[in-house]
């Protein structure tokens, strides 16, 4: 089937979906979370035959990490369907309404996008997660994993679509497109008219040739390599907990930390326990001629390294002056997804809040956090860092628009 045709039949689904009740899509997202759970047999022989063509191909451990699925992860992916079940509808939700001067009740109300193209890499979580959050939100969704996942994403789909269905919505709410041809792809980005908006989630590549060659509307979600920077009045205890786990809690995500900047007045104090620290927990530190000084476990740092997202045990280190320097640092390297102050002094915590320019910023807390499931938000679409139409963690109410209802009594302008 092409992708055309998936998209028409997207749309008309989505005709159905933005009239469902809330009572509807719940018990479909209850089914969907019951159904992952009674067939993870099926889907774990279909990621089994995933992981061994991709450990044949040569994937890294950091992707083979986001492929992989056991009955726990299943498990996990299942319970945020249900904890998306008990979150508010957005469809319909008064943003705002007054009545005018002349009378005309005026309200904007929230409304489904409709069709929802997701464009992601090798993380079989988000089928689910994007089937979810769009079925809840009203819109049908156009799943366009990638081939190293294609025979687990089938295995979800085709569970997911026999769900929606038992609770009386079109399957179809839920397609996903062939991973097997880059045509699929082109087509998807093509579909303007059909596709009212396209997401992709993945590398820099993948999200650079979306944002560029795509005539659908597009919320980029980013590249994250994102800061952590020690300030002179840090503890250096906290600092260290804090840096460790924004680097090693889990190595593959968009919000692991890849850079750290520490102010040369707490360096003494400081490095010597983060570099051993991470030196325990095997990440190789990419460090300048100041961070060497502390070891010769050290690798030089390249301007390449400051600019990296590492997605794997490697973190660039660097010692800076001030905290200017630190926001000038950001604002070269950053990628506007995440970054994190380590401070006791309120005043740089204000001031590194109000200058650095990213969807999320931490004060003396991990990166890890930046996450839709940490915000309260249920599972989310990905974290955006542009500015437009959403930015940071993209939740129920990101994955809609609005109209305006205006209600008269027989006005006449």
């Amino acid at each position: 089937m092409s992708v055309v045709e998936q998209a028409r039949r997207a749309r008309d689904a989505a005709e159905a979906l933005a009239v469902a009740t809330r009572t509807v899509k719940d018990a479909a997202l209850v089914a969907m979370a019951d159904a992952l759970v009674a067939r993870t047999p099926e889907i774990l022989a279909a990621n089994a035959t995933d992981l061994a063509a991709g450990r044949e191909a040569g994937l890294t451990a950091a992707v083979l990490d986001r492929l992989a699925l056991d009955a726990g992860r299943v498990a996990g992916i299942a319970d945020a369907l249900r904890q998306m079940e008990a979150l508010p509808d957005p469809v319909g939700e008064v943003v705002r309404g007054s009545t005018l001067p002349n009378g005309l009740e005026l309200r904007q109300v929230r409304v489904p996008f409709g069709v929802v193209g997701i464009i992601y890499e090798a993380r079989p979580n988000v089928t689910v997660d994007a089937a979810g959050i769009c079925l809840k939100s009203g819109n049908a969704a156009l799943l366009r994993g990638s081939s190293s996942a294609a025979h687990s994403n089938a295995a979800l789909v085709a569970v997911l679509r026999d769900a929606v269905a038992s609770a009386g919505l079109p399957a179809d709410a839920v397609q996903l497109l062939d991973a097997t041809s880059r045509d699929s792809v082109k087509e998807l980005m093509r579909a303007r008219g059909l596709v009212d908006v396209l997401i992709p989630r993945g590398g820099a590549s993948l999200i650079r040739t979306v944002v560029e060659e795509s005539t659908v509307p597009v919320i980029e979600t980013g590249v994250g390599n994102c800061h952590v920077y020690v300030d002179a009045a840090a503890d250096v205890a906290k600092a260290v907990a804090i840096t460790l786990n924004a680097k090693t809690q889990r190595l593959s995500t968009c919000n692991t930390a890849e850079s750290l900047l520490v102010h040369a007045d707490v360096a003494d104090a400081f490095l010597p326990a983060m570099l051993t620290a991470f030196a325990d927990a095997g990440v190789t530190v990419h460090g300048d001629a100041r961070v060497a000084g502390y070891s010769p476990a050290v690798v030089p740092a390249t301007d390449e390294d400051f600019a990296t997202e590492y997605l794997s045990a490697d973190i660039s280190v660097a010692v800076v002056d001030s905290l200017d320097a630190a926001v000038a640092h950001i604002r070269r390297y950053g990628t506007g997804h995440t970054e994190a102050i380590v401070t006791d002094s309120q005043r740089a915590a204000r001031e590194f809040v109000a200058r650095v320019d990213a969807a999320a910023v931490m004060v003396n807390a991990s990166t890890r956090f930046t996450d839709g499931g940490e915000f309260g938000f249920g599972a989310e679409i990905g974290i955006s860092t542009q500015k437009l139409h959403a930015r940071g963690p993209m939740g129920l109410p990101e994955l809609t628009s609005t109209k305006y209802v205006v209600t008269g009594d027989g006005h006449l302008r």
